[in-house]
């Protein structure tokens, strides 16, 4: 996930339209509504720590392992302070690591050079601070991305895609694994599954990178590939498909094999397809579907329980034109039902308060009332937020309210 990933890629998708914690000051809670369900005592509350482009954590490359572990067990800290119970840990942004691995380099976005070994643990680390603190540590990677940028001499000599040029794809500024070559396949899954065979972590969690985001004007170019294992499918779009449905597959199979009781979710871009594409789709216009434009089958996955929770990201405020939050949770609430598929919301936190955000995110309580509209669905399990940056800042009381309002007692963490 890029610096502006998360952030964009829901505005740009949008603009494609077819067509208080505790002891913190917070504005008087609202009262809650008749019949309003008590909240469950175990349920989703989790952040997501990004490592990406250091867009969380580390502050920096280059501090000491000391000063790291600091800016680390800080957002730990914080998370507790907020009621949170869960934390979604980056720590395969692109290609690289975030703990000795048997597979792949050091990340830069600790030393600032890939390779370099940090001189500690982060993994490990966030694993045991994160356990004592009674927080679940799920492990974050990115399947497919290399790089973010088209150099392939910018990665360390060492480099998987440096000894397989043939698996390598630039595409839109970056470079990226070709999901259509299964070796590609399953060296990825080797290289996630490496984490969890070394530390107790609680999930594996992706979230919205499979084929990449479309560019205008560009081809993902996977001719190869296709022409080489693409014979058995009715078009290409079919066959990408397959290799995700397959990925997916194979690292749920995976964790369980290694880890049994470990759990495997999702968090992907919360559009599967519009409704004018697709009858079962959602009431929504916006310009990037996950299934047509990423390969990416989420509502199957979810109704085949193939992934144990899915967060999608409803990163728009109640009452957005194209992707009205109250809309696409109600439809994601009926794909859920009866599946045996968590279901968790995924909340724009960053949203709140920003100069560029829709006047919406302005209130302070455009987030809470969030949680109030999902408490009307019992297959809503609970909420998660972008990012821990946002968290820790809470720069207009949003999460303060949330808490004020919400979680007024711990619950405990599902899983």
């Amino acid at each position: 996930m890029a610096r502006v990933s998360r952030r964009a890629f829901a505005l740009a998708a949008l603009s494609l339209v077819a067509s208080t914690a505790p002891g913190a000051s917070a504005a008087p809670a609202p009262a809650a509504p008749a019949g309003r369900p008590r909240r469950a005592a175990t349920e989703m509350r989790g952040m997501w720590l990004a490592t990406v482009s250091n867009r969380d954590w580390p502050s920096r490359t280059g501090l000491s392992a000391a000063d790291q572990r600091k800016e680390l067990t800080d957002f730990l800290d914080k998370a507790v302070h907020y009621r949170l119970n869960t934390v979604m840990f980056q720590v395969r942004p692109t290609a690289d690591a975030f703990w000795p691995s048997t597979y792949e380099p050091w990340s830069q976005y600790l030393t600032g050079t890939q390779g370099k070994d940090p001189g500690w643990d982060p993994l490990g680390t966030a694993v045991a601070e994160a356990h004592a603190r009674g927080l679940r540590l799920h492990a974050w990677f990115n399947p497919y991305r290399i790089a973010n940028n088209t150099d392939p001499g910018k990665l360390v000599a060492s480099h998987p895609a440096r000894k397989h040029p043939d698996w390598v794809v630039p595409y839109g500024g970056k470079l990226y694994y070709n999901p259509g070559i299964p070796a590609v396949r399953t060296f990825v899954e080797q290289a996630i599954l490496d984490a969890v065979a070394k530390y107790p972590v609680d999930a594996v969690h992706f979230d919205d990178y499979f084929y990449p985001y479309p560019v205008a004007g560009q081809t993902f170019d996977d001719d190869e590939a296709y022409d080489a294992h693409g014979g058995d499918f009715s078009s290409r779009a079919a066959w990408r498909r397959d290799n995700i449905d397959k990925l997916v597959t194979e690292i749920a199979d995976g964790v369980k094999k290694l880890r049994p009781g470990t759990r495997f979710g999702v968090s992907p871009f919360a559009v599967w397809r519009n409704a004018t594409t697709d009858s079962r789709g959602s009431d929504t216009k916006a310009g990037v579907e996950t299934y047509d434009d990423l390969y990416a089958d989420t509502r199957k996955w979810v109704q085949k329980n193939w992934i144990d929770y899915i967060v999608p990201q409803v990163y728009w405020q109640i009452g957005n034109s194209a992707a009205d939050y109250a809309k696409v949770v109600d439809w994601w609430a009926g794909v859920a039902k009866g599946s045996g598929t968590a279901l968790y919301i995924g909340e724009a936190l960053y949203q709140a308060g920003a100069a560029d955000a829709p006047s919406a995110w302005q209130d302070p309580a455009e987030l809470s009332r969030h949680l109030t509209l999902a408490d009307q669905y019992p297959q809503v399990g609970g909420h998660v937020y972008f990012a821990a940056k946002d968290v820790a800042a809470d720069p207009i009381g949003a999460l303060s309210r949330v808490v004020a309002d919400h979680y007024q007692q711990p619950a405990l963490p599902p899983g």
